[in-house]
């Protein structure tokens, strides 16, 4: 069985829930403390043992190349100032061993047609898809989403998708799945659909930002044609997947922030600002101090 050793961000979307925050800057360069969104996906990938990092990108989004770039300017500057710790943190930002694959997505076709943007890049092989609004935090001694993710594939062999419970009226927020019972942590996907009304979801089960898909779900994507909103969606294809090979629902352990909202995104910033390791205790008696 091939293991996963590539990654798939699409990163074209415009961000218009942040505006103006995001008129001139990628929504998935918004900090949470002291990094972008898409440097936790990327450091989760990068734990889950990914090695190929596929951007698919649209206009507006060259911030993102330049943040996974060196900087040999200011690095040159760190190191004259002896700030080594800011140094390591910017020289690691990607390791040595991991690579920057950039793809631009030439129309905002939606998130199907963005992996399908990716097909020369990932070949035959099995990969994951990482949404950078969706910020995965875990506990210290859990493993990251991904990990648990891609273990998942290497013990059973199909694709995967993270889901969680979902009130029932925000299901218009989500694909829906429908599954019945497979292993501990695992279910069967018997159906999924897209964002459909609380009165019509199939159940309350909501897929997340995170994917483990093997390479036939590039032939499916290609063959459903544009779905709701006129888009080419992901969910579509996994539909036309599941007709093929079985697909399974993973219940991670974890925490999910939705970053796509500005809600989730306070939420994240509190959350992970407590989790700092320079600052957290500080800003906690802060909060504690304004209750």
């Amino acid at each position: 069985m091939n293991r996963i050793r590539k990654a798939v961000f699409p990163v074209a979307g415009l961000g218009t829930r942040f505006l103006p925050a995001t008129k001139a800057q990628p929504k998935e360069m918004l900090p949470v403390v002291d990094k972008p969104l898409i440097q936790y996906a990327v450091e989760e990938a990068v734990a889950a043992g990914i090695t190929e990092l596929v951007f698919v990108t649209g206009r507006n989004k060259r911030a993102i190349e330049d943040h996974f770039d060196a900087a040999q300017e200011l690095e040159d500057e760190l190191e004259a100032a002896g700030k080594t710790k800011l140094l390591e943190a910017l020289q690691n930002t990607v390791p040595p061993n991991v690579h920057c694959i950039y793809i631009r997505q030439p129309a905002p076709l939606g998130l199907g047609h963005a992996v399908l943007c990716a097909r020369p890049v990932i070949g035959r092989e099995p990969f994951a898809v990482l949404l950078a609004d969706d910020l995965m935090d875990v506990d210290a001694g859990q493993k990251p989403v991904l990990a648990q993710m891609v273990d998942a594939y290497h013990r059973e062999g199909a694709s995967l998708l993270a889901v969680q419970d979902v009130p029932r009226e925000e299901t218009r927020q989500y694909g829906i799945v429908s599954t019945t019972p497979y292993k501990a942590g695992l279910e069967q996907v018997q159906g999924i659909v897209e964002k459909p009304a609380p009165e019509a979801a199939p159940s309350t089960l909501g897929v997340v930002g995170r994917y483990v898909l093997g390479n036939r779900i590039f032939g499916c994507l290609e063959g459903v044609g544009k779905g709701a909103g006129g888009e080419i969606q992901l969910t579509d294809g996994i539909a036309e997947l599941m007709k093929h090979e079985q697909v399974l629902a993973l219940r991670y352990a974890g925490r999910r922030f939705d970053c796509g909202s500005k809600l989730g995104y306070l939420q994240a910033t509190v959350e992970m600002g407590l989790k700092h390791p320079d600052m957290g205790a500080a800003f906690a008696r802060y909060l504690e101090q304004r209750k």
